[in-house]
C-alpha cells in the first residue's frame, strides 16, 4: 500500500515526508481530462516563483564553531567508523563491520545512492586531513597542548548530546577519544529519551551542538522533512519540522523538492544524486553506521536469504529445504493474537505471508512483483497522470498527503510539480489512474479460482470505517485518497486517486483480495458479513483462506502453528511440505537442541550474537548478519 513517510524519532528512529509552499492565482476554464507523461503547461495560471531562503522572521546566527564547514568536514575525517562499530559489535568480523558503514543518508546498494558520482564527497578515516582542515579554520594545536584553540584562546570544545542507551554510551565514548586525538574536546551528555525526543525539549527545540541518534531509511528515500529549509524548527513556526541542524542549502533544497515532486525514477535518481553531492560537501549531518539484524538457522537449511530491506524473512519460504526433512520449524518468541489481514504484529504478518501470499516483495530497496504481474508505472503505461479541473469545495489531496476540501490557502501541486497556495475557485491538478494487474491462475487454498468479487470484497472491508478505526490509522487513510475503483476482470482493478495524489509508491496495490465465496461454519457467506463482525469470525482470525504457498492446518495456542503445503499455489508445490511455527521461551536453546530450524530478526538480537557464533563454531547454526534499516548518525547545529 502506498504510504507517506514522516520522520518519527522513537528512541532514535525516524522515517521521511514532505511539505512545501508557494502560490497560485485564480483560473477558470472548462473541466477536461488529458493524459500526460510528466509535465503539462499551466493555462491561464500565475505562479509566484519560489525562492529558497530562511523566513524573514528568523535571524539565525551561525554556530561559532560548527557554522564553519571545514570543522564539520574535519570531524568527519577524524571519525573512525570501523572503531565505533567495534565498540558496539566487538565480536563482529571486520568484513561484516565494513558492510554497516554509512557515508550518505541513503545506504549503499539503494537505487538512489550516488556514491559512484565523482562529486560525491567521501570522508575515510584520515586524522591528518582532519587536522589540516582545523588548522585552516583557525583551530590550532599549541605545542604540548591537548586541545586546539583559536586566536582568541578559546578551546575547541563541543557537547555531544545523545540518549542513555548503553549502545550509544559505547560508541559515544569511542567517538570522544577519536575527537580528542584530533584536538577537539568532546563533552558527552547522555540525556533521557523522554527529554531528548520530547515535544518541547531536546531535538525538537534544537537544544544541542552535536546530537547522536538514529533514523530509518526506506525504499523510497524521502528526505525533505529532515533537510529542507522550510523544515527548520523555530519559534516562529512553533518548532515544526525535523531539520534540527538548521541547514539551508538552496541547491540541495531544489534537488530534494525535485526528487519528491516526480513520479519518474530516472528523474528522482538524478535529483537525489544532486542532493547527495551537496549533502556530502556541506556535512550538516554525519552518517555513521547501520545497526545490525541477526538471523540464525539450521546449518543444513538451504535457500533462506535475509535481505536488508525485506523485513519478513519468510518472503521465499516456498523455496526453503532441508535435505531429508519434510518439515521446517520456525521459532518465534511471541504468538500472534490473530491472523486478520489488518493485524499489525510482526509475527502475525510473518505467518500471513505464508498463507495469503505476497503481491510483491521488497528486496534490495526495490519491489519485485510476485502475484502482481508488473509494477504499474507511468514509464510502462500501467499508470497515467491525467490533468483535471478541480473547483473550490471538492476533495483533493494536499501536498502533505491529507484529504481536504480545496479552499483558499490550501497548498497543492500545480502541473509542473511546484507546490503552490490555492488562491482562486478553480485549479488544474494531476490525477493518477493506476491499473493493478495480477497473474492469471490464482486459486484459493480450497481450490476455488480468485475472481474480481474477491478484490471487491477486500476493498469494501479494508476501507470500511470499522476496520480503519480498528487499525488506528492516523491522518488520511489510503482509502480516503481513492476517488473510485473499477474491477475490470478477475485479474485486474483500476484505481483513480483523488486529484493531487502523487505518492512515489503509487505503483503498490492499495488492497489485496478476500475469499468472497467462503461459507462460514454458521452458514453465512463471508461476503455478507459486516466488517465490524470480521474480528469475531474464527475462520478470519485463525484459519484464513489464502493463495500463498501454505495453509493453516492446526493452531495449538501456546505451543505451535502447523502449516501444510497449499496444493493450489500458483508457483507449484513448495519445496518443503510442512512448516511449523513454534512459540519458544528460550530460542537459542531450541536452536542448539535442534527443536527449531529458523530464528529470525524478531526473535534473536545482536546481544545474542556471541552465543550464536559459538553455536556456529560447533556446527549447530549458521548465522547471518544483515544491515538494519536503522542507522546511527550525528547532527551538527549549524545555526542557533
Amino acid at each position: 500500500m502506498s504510504t507517506r513517510f514522516v520522520f518519527k524519532p522513537i528512541a532514535g528512529l525516524a522515517l521521511l515526508a514532505l511539505t512545501l509552499t508557494a502560490c497560485q492565482s485564480q483560473v477558470i476554464v472548462q473541466t477536461q481530462v488529458v493524459e500526460v507523461p510528466e509535465v503539462v503547461q499551466v493555462i491561464q495560471t500565475q505562479v509566484v516563483e519560489q525562492t529558497v531562503e530562511v523566513p524573514a522572521t528568523q535571524t539565525p546566527a551561525p554556530h561559532p564553531i560548527l557554522g564553519d564547514a571545514r570543522v564539520r568536514q574535519a570531524i568527519a575525517y577524524c571519525t573512525n567508523r570501523a572503531e565505533l562499530l567495534g565498540a558496539v559489535y566487538p565480536w563482529l568480523p571486520a568484513e561484516e563491520r565494513a558492510k554497516l558503514e554509512m557515508n550518505s543518508f541513503i545506504p549503499r546498494g539503494h537505487w538512489a545512492y550516488a556514491g559512484d558520482d565523482p562529486n560525491f564527497a567521501r570522508y575515510p578515516f584520515d586524522p591528518a586531513k582532519g587536522a589540516a582542515l582545523l588548522d585552516e579554520a583557525g583551530w590550532t594545536l599549541a605545542e604540548g597542548a591537548k586541545y586546539r584553540a583559536n586566536a582568541a584562546g578559546d578551546i575547541l570544545a563541543l557537547t555531544l548530546t545523545t540518549t542513555e542507551a548503553e549502545f550509544r554510551k559505547a560508541y559515544a565514548a569511542t567517538f570522544e577519544t577519536q575527537m580528542a586525538a584530533c584536538g577537539l574536546q568532546l563533552i558527552r551528555f547522555h540525556a533521557s529519551a523522554v527529554w531528548f525526543f520530547g515535544d518541547t525539549t531536546g531535538l525538537r527545540r534544537r537544544d544541542f551542538e552535536l546530537a547522536a541518534f538514529a533514523w530509518a531509511f526506506v525504499s523510497d528515500p524521502g528526505g525533505d522533512s529532515a533537510y529542507q529549509c522550510d523544515y527548520i524548527p523555530t519559534v516562529e513556526n512553533n518548532w515544526q519540522g525535523q531539520n534540527y541542524m538548521g541547514w539551508c542549502n538552496p541547491q540541495a533544497d531544489r534537488a530534494i523538492r525535485a526528487a519528491m515532486n516526480s513520479l519518474f525514477r530516472a528523474t528522482r535518481r538524478e535529483a537525489y544524486r544532486a542532493f547527495q553531492v551537496e549533502f556530502t560537501h556541506d556535512v550538516p549531518s554525519l552518517p555513521l553506521f547501520s545497526r545490525m539484524d541477526v538471523t540464525a538457522i539450521n546449518p543444513n537449511l538451504q535457500n533462506l536469504t535475509p535481505n536488508v530491506s525485506e523485513r519478513y524473512f519468510t518472503w521465499n519460504a516456498a523455496q526453503w529445504t532441508i535435505p531429508g526433512k519434510d518439515t521446517i520449524v520456525i521459532g518465534e518468541g511471541s504468538e500472534p493474537a490473530s491472523l486478520e489481514a489488518w493485524e499489525t504484529a510482526y509475527v502475525a504478518q510473518l505467518i500471513r505471508r505464508l498463507v495469503a501470499g505476497v503481491d510483491y516483495t521488497n528486496l534490495d530497496f526495490d519491489y519485485p512483483p510476485v502475484m502482481l504481474k508488473q509494477m504499474p508505472t507511468v514509464e510502462n503505461g500501467g499508470a497515467v497522470n491525467n490533468v483535471v479541473g478541480v473547483r473550490a469545495g471538492e476533495k483533493i489531496v494536499d501536498v502533505d498527503g491529507n484529504v481536504v476540501e480545496l479552499q483558499l490557502g490550501v497548498r497543492i501541486r500545480n502541473l509542473e510539480g511546484q507546490e503552490v497556495v490555492f488562491e482562486g475557485n478553480f485549479a488544474q491538478m494531476k490525477q493518477l489512474r493506476v491499473t493493478y494487474e495480477f497473474v492469471a491462475g490464482l486459486k484459493w487454498s480450497d481450490g476455488v479460482p480468485v475472481t474480481k468479487a474477491d478484490y471487491d470484497l477486500s476493498y469494501r472491508i479494508e476501507c470500511d470505517p470499522a476496520i480503519i478505526a480498528y487499525k488506528f490509522i492516523v491522518g488520511a487513510s489510503p482509502c480516503d485518497q481513492i476517488a473510485s475503483v473499477e474491477f475490470l476482470s478477475d485479474t485486474a482493478y483500476r484505481v483513480t486517486w483523488k486529484p493531487g495524489y502523487q505518492e512515489p509508491l503509487y505503483f503498490l496495490p492499495p488492497f489485496s483480495r478476500q475469499p468472497a465465496h467462503q461459507v462460514l461454519s454458521d452458514g453465512r457467506k463471508l461476503a455478507d458479513v459486516p466488517a465490524a463482525q470480521w474480528s469475531d469470525i474464527r475462520e478470519v482470525r485463525e484459519t484464513p483462506l489464502g493463495v500463498g504457498p501454505y495453509v493453516i492446518n492446526r493452531w495449538e495456542y501456546g505451543r505451535h502453528m502447523i502449516l501444510a503445503a497449499n496444493p493450489h499455489y500458483f508457483q507449484g508445490p513448495p519445496a518443503t511440505p510442512n512448516i511449523i511455527v513454534k512459540f519458544v521461551n528460550l530460542p537459542l536453546a531450541a536452536l542448539r537442541d535442534g527443536e527449531v530450524d529458523v530464528l529470525g530478526l524478531d526473535t534473536v538480537f545482536p546481544v545474542d550474537a556471541e552465543a550464536l557464533l559459538q553455536l556456529q563454531a560447533e556446527g549447530k547454526a549458521r548465522v547471518f548478519f544483515t544491515p538494519s534499516t536503522t542507522y546511527e548518525h550525528i547532527d551538527f547545529l549549524l545555526v542557533k
